[in-house]
């Protein structure tokens, strides 16, 4: 994919998040000069280390309407990450965004959808296709980029496992396509800076599917122990995750993320994130090496 030369800002909102971050990192390893770069956080002592390479920090928040458009003046690419937190509040703060840039005369705007988002059965896939509809309403530019599973959203888990020998989840014998966060956020770099963008849908996910019997597997292999994966109910799955202090709207998208995957809404490989990277996805084991190399 060719690069566009000498446009505007490029903005990334949630650029203290992992995925904003790492897209942040993305540009820069893409050759986009630190001061053509706006990270747009909620606590700007958070993004010092951006700062000092020259990153360009505007403080906005999505529950603060006012504080959105004056952080995306003159963004001729801006990438929206969505929210987290329960679906009501995700949708006002969504409905501000695309206000807001709509406001800001946004170049174009790239957001972070789900696999599927017109037709999936996930929970979570509800915000996302309100938001889809409300951009599409808007008139603005965008670009759709519908993120699959990943592979951190389990993996992050199996520090914990390795300790007790056992991975615990409710998806059954399912498969979803994972693919590392950095994958994604090296995907929204390449579409941010590539050309003829708008329109577009990506529909992004790894290039094969695992079980999290698999991802078990994974974890002994690297670990040098045992771990096995136990398929939980739905209701203890829900007792298990609420043991540990998360909050419900969390548990139940979590819990209810399991119960597709081991219908197999995630079980899709579409080949686009490979694609965009230029490479092949990076696989669930490097990730969870990675992952357990860290927390050792």
């Amino acid at each position: 994919m060719t690069r566009k030369k000498d446009v505007g800002m490029f903005v990334v909102t949630g650029a203290t998040g992992g995925l904003g971050r790492a897209t942040v990192e993305a540009l820069l390893a893409r050759g986009v000069p630190a001061e053509r770069i706006a990270a747009v956080v909620r606590k700007p002592e958070r993004a010092a280390d951006l700062a000092a390479r020259g990153v360009q920090l505007r403080q906005a928040d999505y529950d603060r309407p006012e504080t959105l458009a004056p952080a995306f003046a003159d963004a001729e690419r801006l990438l929206f990450v969505s929210s987290t937190g329960p679906d009501e509040a995700r949708v006002a703060q969504h409905r501000a965004v695309v206000a807001a840039a709509t406001e800001a005369g946004v170049g174009l705007l790239a957001y972070t959808s789900v696999l599927a988002a017109d037709t999936s059965p996930l929970v979570l896939a509800e915000v996302h296709r309100i938001t889809e509809r409300v951009i599409a309403e808007s008139g603005l530019p965008s670009v759709l980029l519908r993120n699959g599973w990943y592979t951190e959203n389990h993996a992050a888990g199996l520090p914990r496992a390795v300790e007790s020998g056992v991975l615990v989840g409710s998806a059954g014998k399912g498969r979803a396509a994972f693919a590392a966060r950095a994958d994604f956020a090296e995907a929204a770099a390449t579409v941010l800076t590539g050309e003829d963008q708008a329109g577009k849908v990506y529909e992004l996910t790894g290039d094969t599917a695992h079980s999290l019997a698999d991802l078990a597997a994974e974890a002994s292999a690297a670990a040098g122990r045992p771990v096995r994966y136990e398929d939980l109910t739905p209701e203890r799955y829900t007792e298990f995750l609420g043991s540990f202090g998360l909050p419900d709207f969390a548990v139940e998208l979590v819990v209810d993320a399991d119960v597709r995957i081991s219908e197999g809404a995630l079980e899709t490989v579409t080949g686009d994130l490979a694609e965009l990277l230029g490479r092949p996805t990076t696989p669930p084991s490097a990730t969870i090496a990675g992952i357990l190399a860290a927390a050792a």
